[in-house]
């Protein structure tokens, strides 16, 4: 086992996904939710993610092979979803909750952003699916793929620690800076989807 192998893909991991820099995306896609709640999506998310990239790394290659999907489609569809989920957040309109009144006191009907867009494609996106794969190409014995698994596990681990901090952001902020974030990176993220977008069409012509 090469423990520099697992600490340059364990790096890799973290410069990819970049969970500093989506600290804020998750303050604001988690504005509308309670402390608990926002704890509870952080862990979910951060577990959908090690979940997809621990399957990512035995099956990914093989279940694009299935389908017959291309890297390239999937960077068009996940810019696609990210572009529709940036045009909900420069409306404000990301954090409304549709409850009835016998509703009134339950969380069940409040939006979900952990698995969507949180896990995917925010984190373990196209970039990210994409980089697994070619490592478990180019290393795919049983040895190295347990270990990369276990850099994952230990970058989900601190990556929720991380988003634990949003409470003290949100503090912080205040709701006036939650709704500017919120906006801010609702055109950041429009701006990420069209360039995801635009990679994918260029590996469809490459010319």
């Amino acid at each position: 086992m090469d423990l520099t192998l697992y600490v340059k893909f364990f790096l890799g991991l973290v410069a990819i996904i970049n969970p500093f820099g989506l600290l804020p995306v998750f303050v604001s896609l988690t504005s509308h939710q309670t402390e608990l709640e926002r704890n509870q999506t952080a862990k979910v998310a951060n577990f959908a993610v090690v979940v997809i990239l621990l399957v990512t790394i035995f099956a990914g290659q093989h279940i694009l092979n299935l389908f017959s999907i291309s890297l390239s489609a999937f960077r068009i569809a996940g810019g696609t979803l990210i572009a529709i989920i940036a045009m909900s957040m420069l409306q404000g309109k990301l954090g409304e909750v549709k409850r009835n009144k016998e509703e009134g006191r339950e969380a069940s009907a409040m939006e979900s952003v952990a698995v969507v867009p949180l896990a995917l494609p925010l984190m373990a996106g196209p970039g990210a699916i994409s980089s697994v794969i070619v490592s478990s190409a180019e290393h795919n014995t049983l040895p190295d793929l347990v270990g990369m698994s276990l850099a994952i596990i230990v970058f989900g681990v601190l990556s929720f620690l991380l988003f634990r901090m949003a409470p003290i952001i949100f503090k912080l902020l205040g709701n006036t800076g939650i709704n500017v974030i919120t906006r801010l990176m609702g055109l950041i993220m429009l701006s990420i989807g069209i360039e995801v977008i635009a990679a994918g069409v260029k590996g469809f012509y490459p010319g």
